[in-house]
């Protein structure tokens, strides 16, 4: 199976970018739709955003429209999450993962965004 591995959190003021990254390997996730989902503290997974396998087509959240942007590298195996603007209420630990998630429930580690006001 697929394992993910997201990075590039970190804790940002409020206003500033941050650019996730979710590193694929095992098997290839080029035919697959990938999406970037946020858990915040108390609170339900909720997706953010995801992409097409082509890249063609991409979804966002209310919340993070015109703030965020997904894109995917398929020579690369790596799903990217660019997050400019960011608010307080961004903070989450953020995953990557297919969309929908896999029937086994596999979820990566996560990556830690924090924003400060």
């Amino acid at each position: 199976q697929v394992q993910l591995v997201e990075s590039g959190g970190g804790l940002v003021q409020a206003g500033g970018s941050l650019r996730l990254s979710c590193a694929a390997s095992g098997r290839t996730i080029r035919n697959y739709a990938m999406g970037w989902f946020r858990q915040a503290p108390g609170k339900e997974r909720e997706l953010v955003a995801h992409i097409s396998w082509s890249g063609g087509l991409t979804y966002y959240t209310d919340s993070v429209k015109g703030r965020f942007t997904i894109s995917r590298d398929n020579a690369k195996n790596t799903v990217y999450l660019q997050m400019n603007s960011l608010k307080p209420e961004d903070t989450a630990v953020y995953y990557c993962n297919t969309k929908p998630p896999p029937p086994n429930d596999y979820w990566g580690q996560g990556t830690q965004v924090t924003v400060s006001t």
